[in-house]
């Protein structure tokens, strides 16, 4: 039997509730405030936009009710999360969708180890790649990995959602993903707040057969997984976190997850049957929506993952044909598609917007300590792979010396495989950020140092984890609670993995950074440089004195520029066709590498009395 919940009867119970509370939060926030009423004791993670403030948000409650950190990288982050599950406690791993790519070997035994206490991974897709190597679909790892894939569509279900999935993951037997994707996680609304409830410890489960995943114990427990599957598909066919919406029964909409909204707002009359989990499929409810429409589609981000099961079970629904794989949906792409598939009248198209606005290349900040680095590099012109961080933007212009970027610590590998490949007729320079270092990097180090490559390692280390909005690792002496710790040394590190070769420079000294980098292409081996100097913004604004061009002096020869920093700009006054340089006093942080750079001596201090 179906059941049927109304929309009026969750927004009932969406008001008692917020009798007790109600806040706006994000849909981030939203998670971060389920699990926490659900009792979770241990969460972990590591930051990558679009999840980085779940984490932030958890840290925020008290260390009496939960411990939160970051690890340094995500399988760490989800084998902690693990073993606070054997232990007995309710634990949550956070990341974002690439992160899922780290942690999946633990996963993929997770799946058939099962959980003691309740274990959930939040994962943040990131369609339309804001911020993102790839676009890939998160529900299709939790096919292949055979576990739960709850979709939440908004800021109230994603409390909702991962408060249930805490339960529903000790009930089966399982761990849970909770899947967000850019527009949720960032998306602010209400939401009805609950309280906080701890179960009790399980303790640890003595039970080698069921925790040790032997070849002989994983056969036994394969079947366990398949009878899982079907349970829980048998579960969520009753599920009231499913919604069968009733309204005109000539059409008919199966989605999940933010799409949901844009359904509702472009066809508000249809009947629609959102769904609380693209897997397992409840597929006799489906089966039952879909009878009792005309024409059914399917309207899901990304991949055709509910659609393709729909199909296969031989019920006959639309998807893709008209829905695109590519991209963030928004109402005008919902509205798009149902034009073609000819339910919609094509609205006539507005007329473009007459203003344009000015267009803003993406550089680094002024003053960013990366800048001279990748000057100094390009000096070399060396073959330069690159890796994950604020710095990748190196890859265009005016920078333009990164010429390679895969994956989080793929930069020291790639170099070494260059190097290996022998065609090469120029020094081989890896490019590496002190979060994605440790992160990723060491064992490719290692695997340098081990068969004698020949390139030169360059750290960046801005001592923080800048691109995800300043977050702390373990090179920065402080935890995600900002607590003292132990900081690793870097050049203590990369010592230890053998390499011979190694300096630490001030990335603001540009001599000594030239200097450094000639010398380290020149060593035959493994050679390390770490850029050293804090990031310009996190944890606080750094500014020194401001600088300002002397016209009268300045020749127009433009080197400046070369830096592609913000805070410079064109002069109105030219030398021979060519624009003198001016400086933007509010965006200069005194970094000096400008007036480094001025072979005319130009560009100098403001003083105070100015």
């Amino acid at each position: 039997m179906t059941v049927i919940s109304k929309s009026k009867n969750r927004a009932a119970a969406i008001g008692e509730a917020a009798a007790a509370g109600a806040r706006p939060l994000t849909g981030n926030e939203a998670i971060a405030r389920g699990a926490w009423e659900a009792g979770v004791r241990v969460a972990s993670g590591y930051p990558g936009t679009p999840s980085t403030e779940i984490l932030e948000t958890l840290a925020r409650y008290p260390v009496d009710d939960l411990q939160a950190q970051w690890s340094t990288n995500e399988k760490v982050a989800l084998d902690v999360a693990i073993g606070a599950s054997f232990a007995g406690v309710r634990a949550m791993a956070s990341m974002k969708h690439v992160g899922l790519n780290v942690a999946a070997d633990a996963l993929m035994s997770l799946t058939y180890i099962g959980v003691n206490g309740g274990l959930v991974i939040v994962v943040c897709d990131d369609p339309g790649i804001h911020s993102s190597q790839n676009e890939q679909d998160t529900r299709l790892f939790c096919r292949l990995a055979m576990v739960p894939c709850l979709e939440p569509s908004d800021a109230q279900e994603a409390l909702e959602f991962t408060r249930a999935a805490f339960a529903l993951s000790e009930q089966f037997d399982t761990p849970v993903v909770i899947r967000s994707t850019t527009r949720l996680s960032h998306t602010r609304s209400v939401v009805a707040l609950g309280s906080r409830v701890v179960p009790p410890s399980r303790g640890f489960r003595e039970d080698t057969k069921k925790n040790v995943m032997i070849p002989a114990h994983a056969r036994a427990r394969h079947p366990r997984l398949i009878e899982r599957e079907q349970n829980l598909a048998a579960f969520f066919e009753q599920n009231p976190l499913n919604r069968w919406e009733k309204g005109d029964a000539a059409i008919g909409v199966i989605t999940a997850g933010t799409p949901y909204a844009y359904v509702k707002e472009i066809l508000p009359g249809a009947s629609v049957l959102k769904l609380a989990l693209s897997y397992p499929l409840p597929m006799e409810l489906i089966r039952d929506f879909a009878l009792s429409v005309g024409r059914v589609f399917v309207v899901e981000e990304l991949e055709p993952a509910i659609e393709t099961e729909i199909r296969a079970a031989g019920i006959a629904a639309a998807g893709k044909a008209y829905f695109p794989r590519t991209g963030e949906f928004s109402p005008e792409v919902v509205r798009a598609a149902f034009e073609r598939a000819g339910v919609l009248e094509p609205q006539p198209k507005p007329a473009p917007w007459p203003v344009q606005s000015t267009p803003r290349p993406p550089v680094l900040c002024p003053g960013c300590p990366h800048t001279m680095s990748y000057m100094a590099i390009r000096a070399l012109n060396a073959r330069v792979a690159g890796d994950i961080g604020c710095y990748t933007l190196a890859t265009i212009e005016p920078l333009r010396s990164i010429d390679t970027c895969v994956s989080m610590g793929s930069s020291i590998a790639n170099a070494v495989g260059m190097s290996k490949a022998g065609t090469e007729d120029k020094p081989i320079i890896a490019t590496i950020g002190d979060s994605t270092f440790l992160h990723a990097g060491i064992p490719p180090l290692i695997d340098a140092v081990y068969n004698n490559a020949n390139i030169t390692v360059i750290i960046l280390d801005n001592h923080i984890t800048a691109m995800t909005g300043g977050q702390d690792h373990a090179g920065t002496g402080r935890t995600l609670r900002g607590e003292g710790t132990t900081r690793i040394d870097f050049e203590q590190m990369v010592r230890a993995c053998g390499v011979k070769w190694v300096r630490r420079v001030d990335s603001y000294d540009v001599g000594q950074m030239h200097q450094s980098f000639r010398e380290a292409v020149a060593f035959k081996g493994v050679s390390v440089v770490i850029s050293d100097r804090p990031c310009v913004l996190d944890p606080v604004r750094i500014r020194g004195p401001v600088f300002a061009v002397a016209l009268d002096a300045c020749t127009a020869c433009q080197s400046c520029m070369n830096l592609g920093c913000p805070a410079l700009g064109w002069d109105d006054t030219t030398v021979e066709g060519r624009h003198k340089v001016k400086i933007n006093a509010e965006l200069c942080i005194g970094c000096t590498l400008c007036a480094q750079s001025c072979p005319s001596d130009c560009i100098r201090p403001v003083s105070p009395a100015a």
